[in-house]
């Protein structure tokens, strides 16, 4: 009896853990060093947590388009900024300004995003650096 408690009381504390373990922290995987700013047309958006995302479709210099993916607050902390689930759409043209991904991928940490109606909105990066002023 006290084996199976104990194996109980064991996987209820490790399910409270994994998460934690999953969860990167900022440094892990962009370089605040690597400004970013893309301007480009919304084609997903994820509000989900541990963190929303935002899918757009950039064109570079050439006219060649990337489809980059931005990882922006929790959707907590993005009411906390004044988002709301329906802030973005499918086909917004928005710019975002941020952290580059240190391997070079088309993902990036937002700081801040200028909205189709103006708005200009944190992200609430977790980036720890001040956000750039558009």
């Amino acid at each position: 009896m006290k084996t199976t408690l104990s194996v109980i009381l064991f996987a209820i504390g490790l399910s409270g853990v994994v998460p934690v373990i999953a969860h990167h922290s900022f440094a892990a995987e962009y370089d605040a060093n690597k400004p970013v700013e893309l301007r480009g047309v919304v084609t997903r958006i994820e509000w989900t947590n541990p963190h929303a995302h935002c899918y757009l479709d950039v064109a570079d210099a050439n006219a060649a388009v990337a489809n980059w993916c931005v990882e922006l607050a929790p959707p907590k902390a993005l009411l906390e900024c004044g988002w709301r689930a329906t802030t973005l759409h499918v086909g917004d043209t928005v710019t975002f300004r941020g952290a580059a991904a240190k391997d070079g991928s088309h993902r990036a940490n937002a700081r801040q995003v200028a909205l189709a109606d103006g708005r200009v909105l944190s992200a609430g990066s977790s980036g720890g650096d001040v956000p750039p002023s558009y």
